[in-house]
This record gives structure tokens, C-alpha cells and sequence, in this order.
């Protein structure tokens, strides 16, 4: 008896405690890695254990009432049991409903909530047990075929999990039947069938046993299944949640309207932005207004048409600029990029994209185009003509005009500054609207640097100015505009030489800084003071000491623009006094 119950013990440790390597307590501890599993099998157990023990509740007074019948109108199927077993049968029966309602008031308590294993092992054994006790106290087995059936049925079907524990379940009760009758030779009361076991008997337990748990094992593995599938849904649900809350967002907040419409020509969606450029207060009433895109929304209906023509040909449109009627009549123009959307099977389901409020670009442009009719007219026609006379003047024998030479060169001079700064007026709104249109490539930086000074060698000689150059032919390639950076370098130069007095030092040099080029052009000038340098690159700012020169103030800002074209910086460092140091800064190839 000694060595069963260590037995007993030792598989209990076994269930518990998850030390084993066997392959009972390698799936349950594989199943303690994760908690949350863990957590979610533990309530699972908890809430099914109080639904089985109030059917067995039920079950054993059924049984109960009908010891209780049998007592007064004795039945035919009890005549062939022992006396001791019909006369006694109803005290083991009450004897097993108080072990339930213990174990069920136990389940309310925090020792049920935390060791649901323990309540469903005790109130088993109590029952398969119970009646094993008092047939041993009584000198006979009792093969209770029928019992056994309905507790580990019920138990395999209203507690599918934990399979290790039906098989502590089922163990404990046969090694009780076959070990302890056997050791104290007990027989049956049934005189047929006298032996505690036959073949029959043995495939039968066997069978019922094996299949209550191979089920309960797989309905457990196919919940725990279902559970990481339920988990990895949810968690993909809150990715998708939050992913929708971030393009609902930007949808919601785009400064450009976002928009899809059909087919036949109505809008399906559309964000804010887009109802605030038709002019409408939200995007349920353009969806709601716009019917046929074609004659409500274009100036010009066959737009739409164009529109349409274009996806269908390149799969996409750019920058399509239509005028459109916004919602109080008046005339806008605006910018689409769109696309067609398909399913799988290609049918054309809707078209999806952008558009962009380009009417204050068209008016810069316009004015552009008024500003540079009226400056090539009113201003460069006329310098031009005068110049040609000049010229030609000046290519006519001394002989035959009456104007000194000198003057006429002073007075061609004259003209050349002033062409040259109309032109530069011009480039600079040209590059204010439309930007800095660069043509690319990897180029040597100190090619650049000495095309510059060698073109500005007879301004550097007249100013008596010493020039080093420290720019070396191993530098690094930059991808860059040749003849944009060769006009960087010229400006800096003639910037610097025309506010200083002759007998300037300058000093180009260039070096590697991470992933840029840093570039300076430096003197040892009169300086700049900290309020000019923060308004140097500004559009017609100039600097008050400049020395005898006509300018508009746009070298340096054209300099900013073809700058900030390359992806780079510039600024100056200067101070009153102590020379100035641009710089600027060139992405490397």
C-alpha cells in the first residue's frame, strides 16, 4: 500500500510541477511558456469544473432517488446484488453528494479559483473511489462498469483539456481496483462472473479511457490552436486599426484634396481639402452634388474626356491642369495625378488620386509673363539697341565720329552692366517661380573652381587681389551642375573683390565632411556685420560698402537658389573687421 501511494504521489508531483522530461509534462510545459495560454486554459478549466460538478450533482441524486424507490418498491435488477450492497448503496451516494457539495463550495473560494486541477482530481477520486472504499470494507470488487463510463465521459466532454489529468483520473481508480483487490484477493459478488477482470473487461476500460483522452487531447490542442489564431487575428485587427486610424488621419488632414470617383463620372470619396477647393463645407456634399464630372466640375467638359483617354493609355496621369467651377461659380485652376484602379481580373473599378489649388501658381505665372514682356520691352529691347549703335560705332574708322573713343567704351560698358542686370532680374523671378533647372553630373569641383578664376583672372589683376586656390584635383565627385556651380564660384569671387579695397587676400578651399563637400570662399576684408549677414542672401539686399558697382542685389540670392537646387546649404561667417567666410555645402556623387 505504501509503494502505491508513492505512486500516486510521485504522478501528482508530476502533473503539478511540470520537472519531468516525459511527454506528459513536455507538452504541459511547453504550454507554461506562455502565460497567456496558460491564463486562458486556467479559466477555461475553472468555469467548466462548476458546470460539471452541478451535473454530477444532478446525476448522483438521480441515483440517489432511486435507492430511495428501490427501499420501498424493490426492483427487479437490484435482486441479484449483495444485501450489504443494496441496503447501504444510498449511504455511499449521500456519502459522494456531500464530497460535491464541498468541492463545489470550494469552487467559489480563491483556493478553487487558483487550484481548479486539485478540485477537479479531488471530486473524481471522491466519486470513483467512494464506492471502491466501501466494497473493500464489505470483502468484494465492484466493477462499476457503468459508473466509470458516465464520470470519464461526462468529464472528457464538459472539461476537454488538461488530458493529463483524466489520465490521473482514470489511473488512480484502476490501480486502486486491480492493485488492492488483488493483493487482498477479492472477488466480485456476482457469482458468474466471480474474477475482478476478464479479457472483455480489460479492452473495455482500456478503450474507454484511451479515446475520452486522446479526444480531451486534441479538442485541447485545437483550442489552444484556435486561441493563437484568435490572438494573432486580434493583434492583426489592432495594426489594421491603428494603420486606418494613421491613413484616416492623413486622408482627413492632406493638404491636397484626395479623391475616387467611377467610372460614369461621380465622386465615390473625398477628404476635406478636396471639398475646401471645390468650395464646399464637407466631403459627403461632394459626393452627394457631383453626378457628371464632366459638365459640373470642368470649364471645358471634354477634360474629362482627356482625363479619362490618358489613364486608359498610360496608366496614369501627371500635373493634368483644367479650370473647374467652384461651388459659388467662380473660375480655379486646378492640378490631378491619378490612376486607375483594377481588380484582378482587370475590370476598370474606379480612379483614384490628388489634386492640387494651382491657382495662385497660374497668376506668378502670368505675372511672370507680363513682368518679363515688360522688362524685355520697356527695358532689354532698348539697351540692346542702343548697344548695337554703340558697337557699331566703335567699329566705324575714328574718322568719321566725332565722340572719343573713350566715351564710347565707358558708354558700351555702361550698357553691358545694365543688360547684364536685366538678365539677372529676369533669372532670378524665372527661378523664384519655376525653380533651378539643373542639368547633372559627376563632376571634378576643382575643374570648376579654376574655369572661374581663370575667366575672372583680368578683374583679380585690375584689383591687385592674390588668390590661393586649395582646392585639389582627389576630392571626391559631386553630382552637380557644371555651369551653375562655375557661377556659384564667380559670384563669391566678384562679391568679395567689389566690397574690399585692392590688395585683397582670397582663398578658395574645399574638404570631405560625412556624406558633403563644405566649400569656402575667404577674405580678409572689411568684414560684414551680424545684421547685413542675416539678410545677405535676401532678393535685392544690398551691402552698404559696396565699392563703386551698380547691382540689384541678386548674385548672392541666385547663388542660394542654384544651392538649395543641389540639396546643400550656404551662409557666411564674418564679423566687422575680421574678413568674411562663405560657405556652402554640395551632396557628393
Amino acid at each position: 500500500m505504501a509503494t502505491l501511494l508513492r505512486t500516486v504521489q510521485r504522478w501528482c508531483k508530476q502533473s503539478f510541477s511540470a520537472s519531468t522530461t516525459d511527454e506528459t509534462t513536455a507538452i504541459a510545459k511547453s504550454w507554461c511558456q506562455d502565460t497567456e495560454w496558460l491564463a486562458a486554459r486556467h479559466r477555461f478549466l475553472w468555469q467548466r469544473l462548476q458546470l460539471w460538478l452541478l451535473l454530477a450533482l444532478i446525476c448522483l441524486l438521480s441515483f440517489t432517488l432511486r435507492n430511495i424507490y428501490d427501499v420501498f418498491f424493490p426492483l427487479k435488477e437490484f435482486e441479484k446484488l449483495p444485501e450489504a450492497l443494496k441496503t447501504q448503496g444510498l449511504f455511499i451516494n449521500v456519502a459522494m453528494l456531500l464530497t460535491l457539495l464541498v468541492c463545489f463550495a470550494l469552487h467559489k473560494t480563491k483556493f478553487g479559483h487558483r487550484y481548479p486541477e486539485l478540485l477537479f482530481l479531488g471530486s473524481s477520486l471522491s466519486i470513483s473511489l467512494g464506492s471502491q472504499f466501501f466494497a473493500t470494507l464489505k470483502g468484494f470488487a465492484l466493477p462499476d462498469t457503468l459508473g466509470w463510463s458516465l464520470l470519464f465521459l461526462s468529464q472528457a466532454i464538459f472539461i476537454p483539456v488538461c488530458w493529463h489529468l483524466h489520465f490521473l483520473t482514470q489511473l488512480g481508480l484502476l490501480i486502486y481496483y486491480f492493485g488492492v483487490n488483488t493483493v487482498f484477493g477479492l472477488k466480485t459478488p456476482l457469482p458468474e462472473h466471480p474474477e475482478i477482470y476478464n479479457v472483455t473487461f480489460i479492452l473495455y476500460v482500456f478503450w474507454l479511457c484511451a479515446i475520452c483522452d486522446i479526444g480531451v487531447y486534441l479538442y485541447d490542442r485545437l483550442q489552444r490552436s484556435e486561441f493563437y489564431a484568435h490572438k494573432e487575428l486580434e493583434s492583426a485587427y489592432q495594426k489594421l486599426k491603428v494603420a486606418e486610424a494613421k491613413y484616416r488621419s492623413i486622408f482627413e488632414n492632406a493638404v491636397e484634396g484626395i479623391f475616387q470617383s467611377s467610372p460614369d463620372g461621380k465622386y465615390i470619396t473625398a477628404n476635406p481639402a478636396l471639398a475646401n477647393i471645390y468650395g464646399y463645407s464637407s466631403p459627403e456634399e461632394v459626393t452627394a452634388n457631383f453626378t457628371d464630372i464632366a459638365h459640373q466640375l470642368y470649364v471645358d467638359p471634354s477634360r474629362r474626356a482627356e482625363f479619362v483617354r490618358l489613364i486608359e493609355e498610360y496608366g496614369r496621369i501627371s500635373e493634368f491642369e483644367s479650370q473647374i467651377y467652384r461651388r459659388d461659380g467662380s473660375i480655379v485652376w486646378i492640378s490631378e495625378k491619378a490612376y486607375a484602379v483594377r481588380d484582378e481580373q482587370g475590370k476598370l473599378l474606379y480612379y483614384e488620386g490628388i489634386i492640387e489649388d494651382i491657382t495662385k501658381r497660374k497668376q506668378a505665372e502670368e505675372a511672370l509673363r507680363v513682368f518679363f514682356h515688360a522688362v524685355s520691352h520697356d527695358l532689354r529691347n532698348p539697351v540692346l539697341g542702343t548697344l548695337m549703335v554703340l558697337k557699331n560705332l566703335l567699329a566705324s574708322p575714328e574718322s568719321k565720329i566725332s565722340i572719343s573713343r573713350s566715351i564710347l567704351e565707358r558708354m558700351v560698358q555702361s550698357s553691358d552692366r545694365q543688360l547684364s542686370l536685366i538678365n539677372s532680374l529676369m533669372e532670378a523671378h524665372a527661378n523664384e517661380v519655376q525653380g533651378v533647372v539643373l542639368q547633372r553630373q559627376p563632376i571634378k569641383l576643382h575643374t570648376i573652381v579654376e574655369a572661374a578664376i581663370a575667366d575672372l583672372e583680368p578683374m583679380l589683376a585690375e584689383n591687385q587681389v592674390t588668390l590661393t586656390n586649395w582646392v585639389t584635383a582627389d576630392l571626391l565627385l559631386v553630382n552637380a551642375d557644371p555651369t551653375q556651380l562655375w557661377r556659384v564660384f564667380s559670384n563669391l569671387i566678384v562679391n568679395a573683390v567689389k566690397h574690399n579695397a585692392p590688395g585683397l587676400l582670397l582663398t578658395i578651399n574645399a574638404h570631405l565632411e560625412e556624406d558633403k563637400i563644405y566649400c569656402t570662399v575667404s577674405d580678409n576684408g572689411v568684414g560684414i556685420s551680424q545684421q547685413q549677414s542675416e539678410r545677405l542672401f535676401d532678393l535685392y539686399f544690398q551691402a552698404s560698402n559696396s565699392r563703386n558697382s551698380v547691382s540689384l542685389g541678386l548674385g548672392l540670392y541666385l547663388c542660394k537658389q542654384i544651392i538649395h537646387a543641389h540639396g546643400g546649404e550656404i551662409g557666411v561667417n564674418s564679423a566687422l573687421g575680421t574678413g568674411a567666410t562663405f560657405w556652402f555645402t554640395l551632396p557628393i556623387s
